[in-house]
Formats: C-alpha cells, structure tokens, sequence
C-alpha cells in the first residue's frame, strides 16, 4: 500500500513538473545587472532614478520587460515586449522560446546590449509614438542606421499571452500600446535620457 502512494505521488507531481514546463522557470538573479546599469547612468550622465531591463530569454508570452527602481532597488512594473521575427514572419510568434539576436541590417532580429533612449517623434504604429533607440554596445551599435526604436503595437496585449508568444516584429522591443502611454509619461520627464538594456 504503501509503493502504491508513493507511486501515485511521483506520477502526480512527475506529470506537474512535466505541464508546467517554461511558465515555472525560476527568475534569474539580475543584480549584477542592476549595478552594473546603476554605475552606466552616472558614469554616462542618465537618468539615475530608474531603467528598464528586457530578459529576452523568457518565453516572450510572458511579461519581460522590467522597470527598476533605482532607489527602492526594485521593479515597479513588468510588461509584454516583443522581439525581432529574423526569417520568420512579421507578427508571427515562431521564436517565443528562441529568437536569433544580430546587428546586421535587414536581418530583422533584435540584437542585444545597452540603448539609450533619445529623441521622441511619430511612429506609424500603435500610439504613433516612438523614441529612437542609441546602441552603445558594440552588439548593437547599428541600431540608428537599421531603425531600430522603441514604440508600441496594437497587436501586443497588456496581460501575458502564455504559450502563445508576443507578436515579432523587425528587431524593435515594442510593447502594448497602454505600457507604452504609461512609460511615455516618464520618459518626456527624464529628457530622453533613459537607460534600456536587452539581454539574453
């Protein structure tokens, strides 16, 4: 009787581990990064009050893209954020899970590293905003040239969309056309000088 429990307890919890796959993943420890960003915007004269972090690593149906406080020392908000589509489709999700990083125009991927966010002008989509996008790493330093920006999409949601993925676009980290009216908000306040940094 007492195999037979055990046995039922294994399956039962064998089966759970098994379903909940990627959606359990354990968060990974960012402080490193947080320093690391925290010394960037003095060192760089930003915005030293908060930046925003996007751990492309994770499934991009679930929320991604972080905002951290640099003095409470932590996130305030998470949010959806999508990724480049590389060969695949254009609002596809076929790279949720493993999307292709490069810096080479029309290679349609996001690339990783630390942009700075500069001047704020029209987008031709979701709230026809957008801020252009500075790579300063030399893993993303063509972001200018391949217009690379930050703006939204009518087609991102606000919640997360898990197991489907976030809609891919060209290589820009685009977001809810809501999150990015609330980030806006902060952003005209910090003069364009705000710190978002893509890793993997």
């Amino acid at each position: 009787m007492r195999i037979l429990l055990l046995s039922l307890f294994a399956l039962v919890f064998g089966c759970k581990n098994a379903v909940d796959g990627p959606a359990t993943k354990k968060s990974k420890d960012y402080t490193s990064y947080f320093k690391a960003a925290k010394e960037y915007c003095k060192q760089n004269k930003l915005n030293t009050s908060w930046f925003m972090l996007a751990d492309l690593s994770i499934h991009s149906g679930k929320k991604r893209f972080y905002v951290y406080n640099f003095e409470s020392g932590n996130f305030t908000d998470t949010f959806l954020v999508s990724h480049g589509c590389g060969n695949h489709k254009w609002l596809g999700d076929e790279t949720k899970e493993s999307p292709a990083f490069s810096n080479i125009e029309e290679s349609h991927c996001s690339a990783l590293g630390k942009y700075i966010l500069r001047d704020r002008g029209v987008s031709i989509f979701g709230v026809k905003t957008k801020y252009l996008l500075e790579g300063v790493d030399e893993s993303n330093n063509k972001a200018m040239k391949r217009a690379i920006v930050f703006h939204s999409l009518d087609e991102i949601n606000d919640e997360e969309v898990y197991p489907k993925g976030a809609p891919e676009g060209w290589g820009c980290p685009a977001v809810s056309n809501h999150t990015f009216t609330e980030i806006d908000k902060r952003l005209k306040k910090e003069k364009n000088n705000t710190l978002l940094w893509l890793i993997n």
